[in-house]
């Protein structure tokens, strides 16, 4: 890894990570400030006044007993899927293709270091972005929760399910960052490395809405993430957590053989 080049990275996207930490902060609050935790029925009955095609899509319907299954069902389910996914579609093409396209990457190139030492700092600077984005947010989130319901929090269920999110985005952008490294035109990297993520993020939604649309869960690695599971301990985390990881080490892994390996046009 080369140190220079990661600090040069942090510093040309910094601006990027704040926007997306402060919109996840902002609807961390929100959610938290709207639990009610003596009257929780108010707050499903609120959501119900909406279509039911749409609270099945978003995943609404599970029941809500303490702050953490809140969160997990109205912030998790949905909100952590998209804005993250968002973040890791653009920051890789800014990583690598951007790179490439605008002919930057030949400074890059000329400099003392390899191929290999300049994508695997990308890489390495893509999943610690990742990783330190939802750590702050799940801290936050710790935080505020103690402040306006101290003792309400669940503090245990709410980190095994951040660590969940995490493998989770850090498996969406190693798809993001393969695409990225497998082509050297942005409108390319865009269409397929943003392309792919959304697709499993539509996919994951039509799954929700009735029993007939259950065998998407086949075309999406979003059904492998079931917050309100995950949080009353339902789910089979570590099983999980395998799946993301091994699915990011693969296409991180591959996105940079390819990238060490391939015919360049600068």
């Amino acid at each position: 890894m080369s140190l220079p080049l990661f600090k040069a990275t942090a510093k040309s996207n910094w601006a990027i990570f704040v926007i997306f930490l402060a919109i996840l902060l902002m609807y961390m609050s929100i959610m938290i400030s709207m639990f009610d935790p003596d009257d929780i029925d108010a707050i499903k009955e609120m959501y119900e006044t909406l279509p039911q095609g749409m609270l099945d899509a978003f995943g609404f319907d599970a029941p809500v007993t303490d702050l953490a299954s809140f969160i997990a069902l109205y912030f998790y389910g949905f909100l952590v899927l998209m804005f993250p996914m968002i973040y890791c579609i653009i920051l890789a093409n800014r990583l690598v293709a951007a790179h490439m396209d605008r002919g930057s990457m030949a400074y890059l190139l000329a400099t003392p270091n390899s191929r290999a030492r300049i994508v695997n700092t990308q890489a390495v600077y893509m999943i610690l972005s990742v990783v330190l984005l939802l750590s702050l947010s799940a801290a936050a989130g710790i935080a505020m929760a103690e402040a306006m319901f101290p003792g309400e929090m669940d503090i245990f269920a709410f980190l095994r399910l951040n660590l969940v999110t995490i493998l989770m985005t850090a498996a969406v952008g190693s798809i993001c960052f393969f695409f990225s490294c497998l082509f050297s035109e942005v409108k390319y990297s865009i269409a397929l490395g943003g392309g792919v993520p959304v697709f499993f993020f539509v996919i994951n939604m039509l799954r929700n809405i009735g029993e007939n649309h259950e065998w998407l869960q086949y075309l999406t690695i979003y059904s492998q993430f079931d917050p309100h599971q995950i949080v009353s301990g339902e789910e089979p985390v570590l099983q999980v957590c395998l799946v993301f990881t091994g699915i990011a080490l693969v296409l991180y892994s591959a996105g940079i053989v390819i990238f060490s390996r391939r015919n360049l046009y600068l």
